[in-house]
């Protein structure tokens, strides 16, 4: 299966080049960087630390999709707009690991599946998405008398928060007890707040060094406290977790699909 890789020469992008290269039933099929990159022309594999691939980087993200049967985007909320934009348009499917989109960008890529088969995580970890079936079932089975608490750290880059992760975890969480998380969402504290609310459901961004990705999700009752932890030690996890969702995705009906689909376990 024909593989492309959007913004193939950052961190995630390289990795999800040797991942592609290493995984049996994948070819890459190209890689694209914006504008004035200086990755431009370069062989994608040779920046990943492999051997050469005779393959160069572009900057038309459209010949990219025509050479792919699926594309797999790690970029920023309006590029991944676009690339599923013009996935719909050319029928090449797509798998996105941006987070930090808005309900108008999400709506946008939920009318492109329409089209298309879109495979779509906040993480495609096994050990995160396991998490996410863990902490639905946790807070179904703790009542109101366990204040939930997320707690995420990742690398100083990292441009949104809280992490794509961690409000997925809070929405684990808000299922398994029947809430919008909407309305029970607690960002921020500053200041003098007061006493937590009953019900609530925390969340707490830490920023530093080069973490890949830390998260827990706290149970806390008057007399003990639940953790669930999950820790990456790098992002092979998740770009192997990718390809494997982008390999999934072939011969798919359109409709926008989750990382369960892909791994089809249910917690239920």
């Amino acid at each position: 299966m024909k593989i492309g890789i959007i913004g193939c020469a950052g961190r995630m992008g390289r990795m999800l080049v040797k991942a592609v290269m290493e995984t049996p039933g994948a070819k890459l099929a190209g890689g694209t960087e914006a504008t004035g990159s200086s990755a431009l022309g370069a062989d994608p594999a040779v920046l990943a630390g492999l051997a050469p691939s005779g393959l160069v980087i572009g900057g038309d993200p459209s010949a990219l999709f025509k050479a792919s049967d699926v594309v797999i985007d790690f970029t920023a909320p309006a590029v991944t707009v676009a690339n599923a934009k013009l996935a719909a348009k050319l029928k090449t499917r797509l798998v996105i690991g941006t987070t930090g989109l808005d309900a108008r960008q999400q709506k946008e890529v939920a009318k492109a599946a329409k089209t298309v088969a879109i495979v779509q995580a906040a993480n495609y970890s096994l050990g995160v998405n396991l998490l996410l079936g863990l902490t639905e079932q946790a807070a179904a089975v703790l009542g109101a008398d366990y204040d939930i608490e997320i707690v995420e750290m990742h690398h100083r880059h990292k441009v949104d928060a809280p992490s794509g992760t961690a409000l997925a975890l809070g929405q684990a969480a808000a299922t398994g007890r029947s809430v919008d998380l909407a309305k029970v969402s607690q960002r921020v504290r500053d200041g003098y707040t007061g006493p937590r609310r009953i019900g609530d459901i925390g969340f707490a961004t830490l920023r530093g060094g080069m973490v890949p990705g830390e998260h827990s999700v706290i149970f806390a009752a008057d007399g003990e406290r639940v953790e669930l932890t999950h820790k990456a030690a790098d992002r092979s996890g998740f770009a192997m977790g990718a390809v494997r969702a982008a390999l999934w995705n072939k011969g798919r009906m359109p409709g926008l699909y989750g990382m369960r689909d892909v791994l089809g376990f249910s917690t239920k």
